[in-house]
């Protein structure tokens, strides 16, 4: 992966935490995009908790998933922060 596992961790979980807060202010599309958003949210962090507490290096189909779930989570929340800003 370009960026170290836990600074995409880090990221995400910072704009999870920051988008959760403001959801109650959002749209009822925001906030359904936002419940399908929570699953993935849940897969991504087990996936990377996984990867982190390995000792040895983790696989690649490991670590294309964790990166793949990281994207899309990532164009969601932008998707979602720009509805907020637009309504």
């Amino acid at each position: 992966m370009k960026e170290n596992l836990a600074e995409v961790w880090a990221k995400l979980r910072q704009e999870h935490d920051e988008l959760r807060v403001k959801m109650h202010l959002g749209t009822m599309e925001a906030k359904e995009e936002w419940d399908e958003l929570e699953k993935k949210w849940q897969r991504f962090e087990s996936k990377a908790a996984e990867a982190k507490d390995q000792v040895v290096e983790t696989s690649r189909e490991v670590s294309e998933g964790v990166e793949l779930i990281a994207k899309e989570l990532g164009a969601a929340y932008h998707r979602i922060r720009d509805g907020l800003r637009e309504s």
